[in-house]
C-alpha cells in the first residue's frame, strides 16, 4: 500500500469512527452502487463504517439519486451542523473552489473534519450535461484557499515518475505502475511536487 493509500485508509477510518452527520459531495467514496456513477470494490471495507454514521450523498444533479441535490458553493445546511465533509475529485469541476471550501468550514461543527482530494498534473476529465473542468491544485494553493481551517494535513498522490506514467498509455498496465513508483523511490522523485494530486485532511 502507498503512502497516499494508507493516509486514505487512516482518516476515513477516523472520520467514521467518530461517527455523526457526513456529507460526501459527488458520492466520491463510491460505495454505494445505487447513488453515483461509478462503484469502486476496493473500497468495500467502508461499508460497515458508513452504519456507524448518518451519512449522506450530495450531488448537484438527480441523474444518480443521490441523498441530496445541492451546490457545493451554496450547502443547505445550518451553521456547524455537520460533523464532517468527504470532497474526492470534486473541485475541480467547481467553478469557486475557494467559495466550496468557505462553504464547507461554515456548515461543519467545531473540530470537525474535512478529507479531499484533488488532481494536479491530471488529464482533463469533464463530463458532458454533468461538469465541467475548470482546475488543477499545487499544494501552495491548497494551503491559501484552506488557511481558515485550524489543521491542515497533506499527502501527495504519486511522484513525478509515476505520474507520467499514469497520463501515458503506459499506465493501464499496473506492474507499469508500480515499477514506475519504485523508481520514484530509488531516484528520490518521490519527494518531488510534480505529482498527480493530493489528499488533504483539514480539520475546523
Amino acid at each position: 500500500m502507498r503512502p497516499w493509500e494508507h493516509f486514505f485508509k487512516d482518516k476515513i477510518t477516523q472520520l467514521f469512527n467518530q461517527g455523526g452527520v457526513i456529507i460526501d459531495v459527488g458520492g466520491g467514496l463510491r460505495v454505494i452502487k445505487e447513488k453515483g456513477n461509478r462503484y469502486d470494490s476496493s473500497r468495500e471495507w467502508i461499508r460497515p463504517l458508513i452504519k456507524k454514521t448518518d451519512y449522506k450523498i450530495l450531488d448537484i444533479v438527480n441523474t444518480y439519486h443521490p441523498d441530496i441535490v445541492g451546490d457545493i458553493q451554496h450547502l443547505s445546511f445550518e451553521n456547524n451542523s455537520v460533523d464532517a465533509v468527504i470532497c474526492i475529485a470534486v473541485l475541480q469541476h467547481v467553478e469557486r473552489p475557494h467559495d466550496a471550501l468557505n462553504e464547507i468550514y461554515r456548515v461543519l461543527k467545531p473540530g470537525g473534519h474535512v478529507f479531499l482530494y484533488v488532481p494536479f498534473l491530471y488529464y482533463y476529465h469533464g463530463q458532458s450535461g454533468y461538469y465541467k473542468d475548470y482546475w488543477r491544485f499545487t499544494e501552495d494553493s491548497l494551503r491559501l484557499i484552506s488557511k481558515q481551517f485550524a489543521k491542515f494535513e497533506i499527502v501527495h498522490v504519486r511522484g513525478a515518475i509515476e505520474t507520467w506514467i499514469k497520463l501515458s498509455p503506459l499506465g493501464r498496465w499496473g506492474f507499469m505502475n508500480n515499477l514506475a513508483y519504485l523508481f520514484d523511490k530509488i531516484s528520490g522523485k518521490i519527494k518531488t511536487k510534480q505529482v498527480s494530486g493530493y489528499n488533504i485532511f483539514l480539520t475546523k
